[in-house]
């Protein structure tokens, strides 16, 4: 027998070294960051282009880069946000077959703490407040619109969890509640063509909660503003666990990826 050779790198080991390192230039990096040319990252690592090439590979798994092929190509930096989460937290609610009964009920148990939350900051009045009053109007102006006057509404609890002063708490939420975001648009979408969507009046009932949480929230009731919150939720969340109650959350969908891809995103 022979013996292995020894000292030299599995080519594998040197890419997921030099992918560590990219990634931790892309999350800590700027906005703005770009990665260099695989040129360039040869020449800055000292490695082979095979090596670099796997390296791209593995953050394009992650969702972290894009690696366009061709003569216009390069890699594209992609920062993780709240639909990026929601996508593989809902991939995983998915594969464990969690239903949307369930993810209802957690967000019932976690969103309306966000108004609470909102409620409790010192600057509502002047950062809160005339974001929450702002998405109200623009719902009064849609109502009857149907999957726009959803997506509009669902702006409102996109915004009060984007308040949240906690850092986790607002990213773990968020992503839940982009996730809940997408399995209704999806749903809206399917009554508006059934010719099922719910009436102007549901709508117009649905924009009068929200003025009346925002209102509690402006008067630093933060109590109130989390029953107002927890109820709306209850009473929103009936329109879709009535028909696909015992449905499985489904992120993989065409509608639904689509919905959190074009998410208008949170101010976090």
């Amino acid at each position: 027998m022979t013996n292995p050779r020894r000292g030299r790198i599995p080519q594998r080991r040197i890419a997921e070294t030099v992918a560590a390192e990219l990634r931790t230039r892309i999350l800590t990096g700027e906005d703005d960051y770009r990665l260099p040319t695989q040129d360039q990252l040869v020449q800055d690592f000292g490695v082979s282009y095979p090596s670099i090439r796997e390296a791209l590979r593995i953050l394009e798994t992650e969702g972290l880069v894009t690696v366009r092929r061709g003569n216009v190509g390069g890699a594209e930096v992609h920062r993780p946000n709240e639909s990026s989460a929601a996508y593989h937290l809902g991939l995983a609610l998915q594969g464990a077959r969690v239903t949307l009964g369930d993810l209802a009920s957690g967000l019932r148990t976690l969103e309306p703490m966000g108004a609470a939350e909102c409620a409790r900051r010192v600057d509502r009045a002047e950062v809160v407040v005339p974001a929450l009053r702002a998405n109200i109007a623009a719902c009064e102006a849609l109502i009857g619109e149907g999957i726009e006057f959803t997506h509009t509404a669902r702006e409102f609890h996109d915004l009060v969890v984007s308040f949240i002063p906690n850092a986790t708490m607002r990213y773990v939420v968020s992503s839940l509640v982009a996730l809940w975001s997408a399995q209704e648009e999806a749903w809206a979408e399917v009554l508006t063509k059934r010719g099922e969507y719910p009436s102007p009046a549901d709508s117009a009932e649905a924009v009068q909660t929200h003025k009346r949480i925002t209102e509690a929230i402006a008067a630093g009731d933060d109590a109130g503003a989390e029953r107002y919150y927890r109820s709306h939720l209850a009473a929103t969340q009936t329109l879709v666990l009535d028909r696909f109650d015992n449905g499985v959350v489904n992120a993989s969908a065409d509608v639904v990826r689509q919905a959190m891809q074009s998410s208008r995103g949170m101010r976090i």
